[in-house]
Order: C-alpha cells, then sequence, then structure tokens
C-alpha cells in the first residue's frame, strides 16, 4: 500500500452515489444465494467474480437484477442494509447516501411498510453501533416504467421514513427518456425531496439537460457525457450542481472504454464540483477507498487534494450544516495528525 493509499483508508468520507442491493458483499451475496438455490447467482463467493464481469450495460443491469431477486422478505433486507453499513465502516464512510428501490422489493411481495421498516432499523442500529450514518434516495427503476415511477413516489411521499432525503432514477438510459418522470419528481419535490437521477451515463449530454429541466435535478449521477457539451459544463459550474463520479463502474459498464481517459479530468478543469463514489462496488470489484486512489491518480492529487475532494462529497451531501461541519472538521483534523 502507497503512503497515499494509507491517507485514503483512514479519511473520514462520505458517500453520496452507492447502490443498496449493489453493495452486496460476495459473502451476503452467496450466503443469500444458497438460501434461495433457485437463483443462477452463484453460492461460492470466488466464483463471483466471473459471474460479475459484464460484456455491456444491458449485460450488468441483467445481473444486477438477478441478485435484487435474492431479497425476497424483509429479513433479507434488514440482513443486507445492515452489512452495508459495516463495509462502509470499515473504509472510514462516516455518511452515505444509499441509493434504495422499493419497487424491486414491493413487486417481489415484500409488503412497503415492512421494507421501510426493515431499512429504518438497520439504519438506526448503524449510526449507533457502526457509527455510520445512512440516509436514503429512493430511485425509480427506469426499465420498469411508469408504474415503478408511482410506486416509487407513493412509497416515498405516503410512509416517509425518517431517514429519506432525496428521490433519485436509475437503470438503463437508452429508450428511457427522462422527461416522462416529470410528474413523479414533481411530486416528490413537494414533499421536501432532492432530486437526485442518473442521467448521461450510457447517452448523450441532452439527458442530462433533460434531467436539469424537466426533473430538476439538483445533483447529477454519472454526468459522465457533460464533457462533450461545453455549453453543460458551463452551467454545470455555474450553479454548482455536482457530478456523481464512478469511474470503475464507468469502465466496468462500458460507459468509458479506457480508464486514463475518463471525463474526471476536463470535469474538474471546467470547475464542477465533482464527488468520487463506488456505485455498486462489490459488483465491479471496487470501494470507495480505492475510487479515491483512482481519482487521486488521473487529477495528480496529493493527500491535501484528496482531502479536498472528500470535502466536496460532504458539500455535496444532503447533511444539515451542523452534520457538514462536524465531518469537514473531522477531515481537516485528520489530514493535520497525518502531515504532522
Amino acid at each position: 500500500m502507497s503512503v497515499l493509499d494509507s491517507f485514503i483508508a483512514g479519511l473520514p468520507k462520505a458517500e453520496l452515489h452507492v447502490h443498496h442491493v449493489g453493495s452486496a458483499s460476495p459473502r451476503i451475496v452467496a450466503e443469500l444465494a444458497a438460501r434461495h438455490p433457485d437463483s443462477p447467482v452463484p453460492t461460492d463467493p470466488e466464483a463471483l467474480a466471473d459471474f460479475f464481469t459484464f460484456r455491456d450495460f444491458a449485460h450488468f443491469i441483467e445481473v444486477y437484477l438477478s441478485v435484487v431477486d435474492l431479497i425476497r422478505d424483509a429479513e433479507d433486507v434488514r440482513l443486507l442494509t445492515y452489512e452495508v453499513a459495516r463495509d462502509m465502516a470499515r473504509q472510514n464512510i462516516r455518511y452515505a447516501e444509499l441509493t434504495v428501490t422499493p419497487f424491486s422489493s414491493t413487486r417481489r411481495g415484500i409488503p412497503d411498510a415492512a421494507f421501510v421498516e426493515a431499512i429504518e432499523d438497520a439504519r438506526k442500529a448503524a449510526e449507533s453501533e457502526l457509527g455510520v450514518m445512512l440516509r436514503w434516495c429512493f430511485d425509480i427503476p427506469g426499465e420498469a416504467g411508469l408504474e415503478a415511477a408511482e410506486e416509487t413516489a407513493r412509497i416515498a411521499c405516503e410512509l416517509k421514513p425518517e431517514g429519506l432525503v432525496s428521490f433519485g432514477l436509475g437503470g438503463p438510459e437508452i429508450g428511457v427518456p427522462r422527461p416522462q418522470f416529470k410528474p413523479y419528481f414533481d411530486r416528490a419535490i413537494a414533499e421536501g425531496l432532492h432530486s437526485v437521477p442518473h442521467a448521461g451515463e450510457t447517452t448523450g449530454p441532452q439527458t442530462i439537460w433533460d434531467a436539469l429541466v424537466d426533473l430538476r435535478a439538483e445533483r447529477i449521477g454519472h454526468g459522465t457525457s457533460a464533457p462533450q457539451d461545453p455549453a453543460l459544463l458551463a452551467h454545470l459550474a455555474e450553479h454548482r450542481i455536482p457530478l456523481e463520479v464512478c469511474p470503475t463502474s464507468n469502465l466496468a459498464t462500458r460507459a468509458v472504454t479506457d480508464l486514463d481517459r475518463h471525463p474526471i479530468k476536463e470535469m474538474v478543469a471546467a470547475g464542477v464540483l465533482v464527488t468520487v463514489n463506488s456505485d455498486d462496488p462489490p459488483m465491479f470489484g471496487t470501494d470507495l477507498n480505492r475510487e479515491y486512489g483512482v481519482a487521486a491518480r488521473l487529477l495528480e492529487l496529493d493527500a491535501a487534494g484528496v482531502a479536498d475532494l472528500a470535502k466536496n462529497a460532504v458539500d455535496a451531501s444532503f447533511m444539515d450544516a451542523t452534520g457538514k461541519k462536524v465531518l469537514r472538521a473531522e477531515i481537516d483534523a485528520y489530514t493535520a495528525a497525518w502531515r504532522g
């Protein structure tokens, strides 16, 4: 481990773009697969590495949904959520906005109230026992259409779990235009939730514009194609609309073909507020520490630069002002002690 990698490992961090089911470790995925032997998911943790090798984005979605199918009751939901927090604690992640897709579970028969109770119980336990503060982004699985949008908005706006802070849109972008989801985002925003859709991951800049105009996005998930449109980059920079960048994910799903050519450099050069995230870490063979290492190499950052990147995530988060102040101070104290 390099000196910078050691610094990153101990650095207090926030993560803003990480998926609930997609964060299941090989151990947990294998355990769930053993409980549900009708699934195609391997029960051997080592075999999961091959299973999680994706041909393209469509194949990633296919594999992802096969893992989603392992979450079949509230006990599965609670176990998964707490174990994700445990993995975060090992990386010194203090705060995370976890993207949760209730529709994937409720359509498989888990009652909505039981689902919400399970994640909330895990959230409270994670904070008291592990020191990890979890918050939720309830997202629409775009490939499931308007039925999923209606169900996600209903659960978010009617059940209103205490940890819920934002409303999102995930899944494939090709053939799933953003504007059709406007009524559902309008409803969520009216209930006080923040808008954080995925956009421009595997499609062009127009998808990002659609997310900004029609969905009133406050942050953009991925935004990989943003540098293709200088006017869009300028807009994002001027209005301080953060991008949730996930470098290894983009390579794994073929959204970029070469990590060394990842557009994060153009984003930062344009003055855009960039945050670094892991997306679906075990599926992509990564974690947040590794993603900070990748970003540090691509952006040629030293420890102070990495600390500034960590503070970007704090600033772009939906923590309250006191929480942001505390975590920024923790990052500064850690960095000062490291230098000393």
